[in-house]
């Protein structure tokens, strides 16, 4: 059993999955290591299989009662049809030069952004539903719209493998003009650092709320973009824009500490303001936080 546990943490830890070669396997494994997690956790009931089902209620034909489901928890439950399961969902990823980070994560935030936005499709797929791929930088590169197909899916993570970091950030610009082209109603994700204005980056995110779309953010980060406990003197690189800076970190952690928290507490209470799903995560951090997030917001959906 100790052996079991340590094995499915393992398939969670991003230094340890992000060594194998193939993005297709390692979403396949973190999504098997975050279904057998759920299992062994206080959220057990949160099985996969229950995406495809709802509770009972007065009036549902007998027949499409679900005694498997039964056997195993001893509530009654009803199999959607078809029609009730598909979603229609988003997966966007910002893939500008500021992603292409580490320090003291396990490793890039691009690099994390890849493994997480590769499960997700996965596991969507594997929910039924219809999910597409959205890249940009400083422009949309990429827009594939929804579909369920396993080829298509297999397209995807493709797309995603070969993502490089490049151009500059334009989050605010770019989810604006996202917004615009979404036009059916559904689950958007958008995983970035969203290092942009944040009164642009939030009136943008508020847009992706039109049209009564439901939205997830997760916000990556380095740990040390949070701490900045560099310690020593060091020169700081725009990744951006190539400018360096001379300076002491020790001196002026405090300040940093106190402005880019008020950053993040602006983007927190904006979007729960808005009734955005918000998720700050670190490079550090098991990939399983962020699909348990996802897949809470899933099951009110369905």
């Amino acid at each position: 059993m100790r052996e079991s546990r340590k094995s499915y943490k393992s398939l969670l830890d991003p230094s340890i999955v992000s060594k194998l070669k193939s993005l297709d396997l390692i979403a396949k494994k973190v999504v098997e290591g975050f279904i057998v997690g759920l299992h062994k956790s206080p959220y057990h009931g949160f099985s996969v299989e229950f995406s495809e089902h709802r509770s009972y209620m007065q009036g549902d034909s007998v027949k499409d009662m679900d005694w498997k489901v039964y056997a195993k928890t001893e509530k009654f439950y009803i199999k959607k049809y078809e029609e009730e399961t598909n979603l229609l969902s988003h997966v966007i990823i910002d893939s500008s030069k500021s992603m292409d980070y580490k320090h003291t994560g396990s490793i890039t935030k691009l690099s994390y952004v890849k493994i997480l936005a590769s499960s997700l499709i996965y596991l969507m797929h594997h929910q039924s539903d219809a999910t597409g791929l959205i890249e940009y930088s400083d422009e949309i590169k990429k827009f594939y719209p929804p579909k369920t197909t396993r080829v298509y899916t297999t397209t995807l993570i493709k797309e995603i493998a070969n993502l490089t970091a490049g151009n500059a950030t334009q989050t605010s610009a770019c989810l604006g003009e996202i917004s615009e082209r979404i036009n059916k109603r559904g689950l958007v994700i958008v995983i970035s650092d969203l290092l942009d204005d944040p009164e642009k980056v939030m009136e943008s995110l508020k847009r992706l709320t039109y049209g009564k779309n439901e939205v997830i953010v997760f916000q990556i980060l380095d740990p040390i973009e949070k701490s900045f406990a560099f310690g020593m003197d060091a020169v700081f690189v725009d990744l951006e824009t190539s400018e360096e800076m001379t300076t002491q970190p020790f001196q002026i952690q405090k300040s940093y500490q106190e402005a880019f928290g008020n950053f993040l507490q602006k983007i927190k209470s904006e979007c729960l303001n808005f009734g955005i799903d918000y998720n700050l995560i670190d490079t550090s951090q098991p990939f399983d936080k962020a699909l348990l997030s996802y897949f809470k917001k899933r099951r009110r959906l369905n």
